[in-house]
C-alpha cells in the first residue's frame, strides 16, 4: 500500500480534532494541523486548540508555531507542511491532517499558485488609509485598479482587499510548477444535521466563555489590530472591551458569526467532490476499516 494523507475537514465544532486523534492513534502516526488560527500562540481558547492531554496523546505540528503579529500565508504553510509530511512519511505509512481552513487544506493537498511576498511599507500605507477613510476607500481603490478582482472578492473583508491591492501593485502573478504530491489524499468530514451542529456551536461558545475566553481576549487586546486576531471570537470581545457593546450581546454575536462561518465552511467543502461525508454514527466503522486496510 502506498503512502496516504488522511485529511479531516468540515465546519467548526463538528468534532474534527477528536476524530483526527482517534485515527492517528489507531494508525500510530502524527497530525498536521491545517487550522489557520491555531498557528498562533496565545489564541488557545478562542481557536479551540487541542487540550494538553490531546497534544500529549498524538504529536501535532503547526500549533503555537507563530506569534499573532507574524504574517503566515497559505503558501508559507504549503512549503512548511509538505516538508513535515515528507519527513513523517520516511517513518510512517500514514499521516493525518485536520482543519477547517479550506485554503490551507487546498495548499497542502493540491498546492498554491505563487504569490508575491508582502510589501510591508505598502501594507502599512494601506492600513493608514483604511483607518483614516474606512473600508470604502479600499473598495474604491480596488475597483479602480483591478475591476475584475473587485467583482470576485469579499468586499467586506479589509484584509483581503489590502492583499488584493498589494498583489496588483506588484504586477502579474506568475504561476509556478506545483510540488508533486507523492502520496494519496483521502478527505473525510462529519455530516451533522444543521440544527445539531448549531447547538454544538452554541454550547462550545458557552464553554469557551467559562474557560476564560474574555480573559484571553483581554490579554491580546493591545495587539487587536493584527491580522491573526481579525476573527470570530475575538473581534466581538474587543468591541465589548472598547465599550461598543454589552458582554451578553458580544457572546450572542460570537455564536451567530460562528454559525455563519460554519455555513461558509460547509459550502466550501461540499464543493470538493473528493470529500467523503460521514454521519456521526459511521465514524467508528471508518476507524475500524482504516486499521484493517492498514
Amino acid at each position: 500500500m502506498g503512502k496516504i494523507l488522511h485529511v479531516i475537514v468540515g465546519p467548526t465544532a463538528s468534532g474534527k480534532t477528536h476524530l483526527a486523534i482517534e485515527i492517528a492513534t489507531k494508525l500510530q502516526t502524527e497530525i498536521i494541523s491545517a487550522d489557520a488560527r491555531q498557528f498562533y500562540k496565545g489564541m488557545d481558547i478562542g481557536t479551540a486548540k487541542p487540550s494538553l492531554d490531546e497534544l500529549n496523546k498524538v504529536k501535532h505540528y503547526f500549533i503555537d508555531n507563530r506569534l499573532p503579529t507574524d504574517y503566515y500565508s497559505a503558501g508559507d504553510f504549503e512549503r512548511d507542511a509538505l516538508s513535515v509530511v515528507k519527513d513523517i512519511f520516511k517513518r510512517k505509512k500514514n499521516v493525518v491532517a485536520v482543519g477547517g481552513s479550506g485554503l490551507y487544506i487546498k495548499a497542502l493537498c493540491e498546492g498554491m499558485d505563487e504569490m508575491p511576498p508582502v510589501d510591508f511599507t505598502y501594507r502599512n500605507e494601506l492600513i493608514g488609509k483604511f483607518e483614516t477613510n474606512g473600508i470604502s476607500w479600499l473598495q474604491e481603490e480596488l475597483q479602480k485598479l483591478d475591476p475584475e478582482k473587485y467583482g470576485k472578492i469579499d468586499l467586506n473583508n479589509p484584509q483581503r482587499l489590502m492583499r488584493a491591492l498589494e498583489i496588483n501593485k506588484q504586477g502579474v502573478v506568475l504561476s509556478k510548477p506545483k510540488a508533486p504530491r507523492n502520496f494519496e489524499v483521502r478527505k473525510y468530514a462529519i455530516a451533522w444535521e444543521r440544527d445539531e451542529l448549531y447547538k454544538r456551536i452554541n454550547e462550545r461558545v458557552d464553554q469557551m466563555m467559562e474557560m476564560g475566553l474574555l480573559k484571553e481576549a483581554s490579554q491580546l487586546y493591545e495587539i487587536k489590530e493584527c491580522n491573526a486576531l481579525q476573527t470570530v471570537g475575538y473581534t466581538e470581545l474587543f468591541d465589548y472591551l472598547d465599550g461598543k457593546t454589552s458582554l451578553d450581546r458580544a457572546i450572542e454575536l460570537i455564536k451567530q458569526h460562528t454559525r455563519n462561518y460554519a455555513k461558509r465552511q460547509i459550502t466550501w467543502f461540499k464543493a470538493d467532490p473528493n470529500v467523503h461525508w460521514l454521519l456521526p454514527n459511521e465514524l467508528n466503522n471508518l476507524i475500524v476499516n482504516l486499521v484493517q486496510i492498514e
